[in-house]
């Protein structure tokens, strides 16, 4: 390619069309007038070829009585000897041969950064793998039992509702770590690194929390009316210095975390504090029979424990212990995504103790707004409906349903909708014989109620 004929390429639209008007000032019917050329040149920077170029292409557009606009330059280049994405030799490669960019690229004999062009052009995608609870065929037909159980029964158009969930409380604990054995940070060059230090990576300080959490309630102009928040409570006590350190005197009560949560510290918690904050958070307004979901862990109490039923059937109300189907943490509101919510917020604020992580902590949830609360919720919804598709399984990604532009414009639904066909086809499903035993529920009974 000639000098001129590259310069005009890569100019801008704007610097061209600039040298245009001033050969067009400068010219009498057609005709550049003596030292046009070499004033443009010198005004812009280009060579006289250049500005030839650009005059010869005005004039042929003004014959074809079309406006001499000049084009803009043209982006990138093309090679003819651009390298190819053989697919299928990359769908002979294993999953370990495509754990990094440098061994696929020497799989595929291409160079690092031609694998990372082809992934800026979209033909190869990065997929970070998470592992899942492995499911028996028994856990299966359990989550669909349950998912089941969460539909109102009532079809309009051939669409069937999710219950609102508003009687529901999730409760969780969760770890939250003094800090991470790694972390990221971005430095100026001249900027030292920042010096973190602990006695062992394997014993970094944490401390268990237990989170309640309900659907928020909001009016029909949008503000809360209930935020959902029900309570969090860490599991920690104070313990009094056995020794003087440099830090404190001897006898200093001190914030420690409990070694252990066992049964007899969740059932505490669950009478003493938990169900004490349901009935004095919870809305006049609404039903008075509770539901509270809990996972399967080992230390949790079950529904007929008799202390339980002693508080959770007074003042009025008639609160439930339910548990989750097994190794179904998607089916709860707090693994599915309010955890990670005040995860991000938490490694925000800085930690260098025990009573500092409990602030920490306590705030990133008072941060957190009710209308992401009330979005985990369409979330966990659209997961029963993939549950449901997949006849019990989690090899499904997290459906996402473009909850804040729903957010902007019509505004979010109270319940999601499910297609009375895939309803219809996982009870067809569950009444046959190898799947309908020691279910827990009455099949028939649901599809008598669906009206199937």
């Amino acid at each position: 390619m000639e000098e001129g004929s590259r310069t005009t390429l890569f100019l801008s639209s704007c610097r061209k069309n600039l040298v245009v008007q001033i050969l067009l000032k400068h010219s009498i019917d057609g005709v550049l007038t003596r030292g046009a050329v070499m004033e443009a040149a010198e005004e812009y920077g280009i060579s006289r070829k250049t500005v030839y170029r650009l005059w010869n292409k005005a004039k042929q557009l003004m014959q074809r009585g079309e406006p001499a606009i000049m084009e803009g330059k043209v982006k990138g280049y093309h090679h003819s000897d651009k390298l190819i994405l053989e697919e299928e030799k990359v769908r002979t490669l294993s999953a370990l041969e495509r754990s990094s960019i440098r061994k696929i690229a020497h799989k595929l004999s291409v160079s690092k950064c031609t694998l990372g062009q082809w992934i800026k052009e979209a033909k190869l995608r990065p997929h970070t793998n998470a592992i899942k609870p492995a499911l028996t065929d028994a856990n299966k037909l359990a989550r669909l039992k349950w998912c089941l159980s969460k539909l109102q029964p009532n079809i309009n158009a051939g669409r069937v509702q999710f219950e609102s969930m508003h009687n529901v409380v999730h409760i969780d604990e969760k770890w939250f770590y003094m800090t991470k054995s790694s972390d990221m940070y971005y430095l100026l060059p001249d900027e030292a690194e920042p010096y973190r230090a602990c006695k062992s990576k394997r014993f970094i300080t944490k401390v268990t929390f237990m989170y309640v959490v309900s659907r928020p309630v909001f009016g029909l102009d949008g503000q809360t009316k209930f935020d959902g928040k029900l309570g969090i409570f860490p599991f920690t006590e104070l313990v009094a210095a056995q020794r003087k350190s440099k830090n404190r005197p001897k006898g200093t009560l001190e914030t420690k975390p409990i070694p252990s949560a066992n049964k007899s510290v969740m059932r505490d918690c669950i009478i003493n504090k938990i169900v004490p904050a349901i009935k004095a958070k919870w809305h006049e307004w609404a039903s008075k029979e509770i539901y509270i979901q809990q996972d399967n862990a080992t230390p949790h109490i079950n529904g007929v424990d008799a202390e339980f039923e002693v508080v959770a059937k007074s003042d009025g109300f008639k609160i439930h212990l339910i548990c989750q189907p097994p190794n179904s943490p998607n089916t709860n509101i707090l693994d599915l995504g309010f955890f990670r919510a005040i995860q991000t917020l938490r490694h925000e604020k800085p930690c260098n103790n025990v009573d500092t992580l409990l602030e920490n902590v306590c705030s990133s949830n008072a941060e957190l707004s009710p209308q992401t609360l009330n979005k985990v919720f369409l979330s966990l919804q659209a997961c029963l409906t993939e549950i449901m598709v997949f006849r019990g399984g989690n090899n499904y990604k997290v459906p996402h349903i473009n909850k804040d532009r729903l957010e902007r414009t019509v505004g979010l639904p109270n319940a999601l909708d499910v297609d009375e066909d895939l309803v219809r086809d996982v009870l067809e499903y569950l009444q046959q014989p190898e799947n309908n035993v020691g279910c827990g529920y009455d099949i028939r009974a649901l599809a008598t109620a669906f009206g199937f």
